[in-house]
């Protein structure tokens, strides 16, 4: 059996604690004069490896290769591996089973299958997101600018994703607002004139009369010398009594409204349109991930649709299912009728058994899983992955007799959970007949989260 050597190359000045045998390169311009490395360490300054990182996931040969970095920077960790390990041989061959397995053994074509693939290769990734002052969405991500050479509209293709149920947002990164007219952030916020919307006005101090109540500009109330209000001809004397200062006011230098505060305005600065704040879109930026239908669809193939693939289990998102089941319980509210089930299954420990199992044999398991699943429930019943080990199976038109003889066929699943890998995989299941079982205003959401804590 012919053992091939991990083939390591390190870009940046030496460090002691490379791998032995690493290839040493000054520039990317000289690897890449080099047949493919397995393994790629950025040693340089955190500004030469964020540089060298861009290159690198640019170049077809090292678009989904593993590339540790020394240093911290934004965009390496963005587009890098994080620190390298002492021993990178494990994680390459992981990596390589992986790839072996996404879409069904074929290699990703475009930008969007190497996203996922990436992403996959990492189980389940990241997908960070990042300031950018200098484009006009103010957020950029940097694996999608690098896969698609700086020509694809990255926020577009994520909202593709999540839309399609591919990604999962991670965690919130900023909340930005841009114009209406060309989607750009470069605002700048202004205050205008309530009366001719004119950005010419200024700070003028005004004067309030007790005696009548007239409220001026300072200058109005000025005759020769002394202070009278210019509505009732009072004299104002003494401050506090006769008179006050209210609030800073302003005028406007077109049409000499005055008047105390000013409308704001954002306007574009890159194409010049002018919004009241509350008409701006408002973008929400995310960090992503696979979702359970994103990994389960890199390996049984992107362009199969995902609810075909999983015919009999009518596999839907997670969101999509939430809806389906708080319809279910307003036409039952409404209607007291159809009845349905709700049954809510639990692989205890399936996380670790597939982590000893490795990439391949995992996921013949959970091949296994689905189709003995698919056979226990019928085509109009729908099913969700809130994770690894937890599936919602919703049964329409099923009573508690229903509910009883699908539990006893899914129980039976646990017939594959034998041998020194799998034992300690537990089969637990919860479930409700509605409207029977149903607590008083109860939506999905509390409903899935009560069936959840008897799993």
């Amino acid at each position: 059996m012919t053992v091939t050597t991990l083939r390591v190359a390190a870009i940046g000045p030496g460090h002691l604690t490379l791998p032995t045998s690493t290839t040493c390169f000054t520039t990317v311009e000289d690897l890449l004069e080099q047949p493919a490395f397995d393994v790629l360490i950025l040693t340089g300054s955190p500004e030469q490896n964020a540089e060298s990182a861009q290159k690198l996931r640019r170049h077809p040969a090292y678009t989904l290769s593993l590339i540790y970095c020394l240093g911290d920077h934004p965009l390496t960790e963005a587009l890098c591996d994080g620190l390298p390990p002492a021993d990178p041989a494990p994680a390459f061959h992981q990596w390589r089973e992986r790839l072996a397995l996404f879409n069904r053994g074929r290699a990703p074509e475009g930008p969007e299958a190497q996203l996922i693939a990436w992403l996959w290769l990492r189980a389940p990734g990241q997908l960070k997101a990042l300031r950018k002052p200098d484009s006009p969405a103010l957020y950029h991500y940097p694996l999608i600018d690098a896969l698609g050479d700086d020509q694809l509209n990255g926020h577009a293709l994520v909202q593709s994703l999540v839309q399609r149920n591919l990604l999962d947002s991670v965690s919130l990164v900023d909340r930005i607002r841009l114009c209406r007219r060309c989607g750009s952030g470069h605002l700048n916020y202004v205050d205008v004139c309530v009366e001719c919307t004119s950005l010419d006005i200024v700070r003028e101090p005004s004067l309030h009369c007790f005696t009548c109540g007239h409220v001026g500009a300072q200058a109005e109330y000025l005759k020769d010398g002394v202070l009278v209000c210019p509505n009732c001809l009072t004299r104002l004397r003494h401050i506090g009594t006769d008179y006050d200062r209210p609030l800073e006011n302003y005028r406007c230098q077109s049409c000499s409204a005055f008047f105390v505060d000013g409308d704001i305005q954002a306007r574009c600065l890159d194409c010049g349109e002018h919004h009241a704040p509350d008409e701006l879109l408002v973008r929400q930026v995310h960090d992503h991930r696979l979702s359970e239908t994103g990994l389960i669809s890199a390996r049984q193939g992107l362009e199969r649709d995902f609810d075909q693939y999983f015919g009999g289990l009518s596999l839907v998102g997670v969101n999509a299912f939430k809806t389906l089941l708080d319809w279910q319980l307003e036409l039952i509210a409404r209607h007291g009728s159809p009845t349905f089930a709700l049954l809510g299954i639990r692989f205890k420990n399936l996380g670790g058994a597939l982590a000893r199992l490795g990439p391949q044999r995992g996921h013949a398991l959970l091949d296994t899983l689905i189709e003995r699943i698919q056979v226990a429930i019928r085509d109009t019943d729908r099913c969700t992955r809130t994770s690894e080990e937890q599936l919602w199976l919703l049964l329409m038109c099923t009573d508690r007799v229903g509910l009883e003889r699908v539990t006893e066929r899914l129980n039976q699943i646990s017939e594959l959970f034998v041998g020194q890998d799998l034992q300690d995989i537990v089969l637990t299941t919860s479930g409700c007949v509605a409207p029977a079982d149903l607590a008083e205003k109860e939506d999905a959401e509390l409903l899935m989260a009560r069936l959840a804590g008897a799993l």
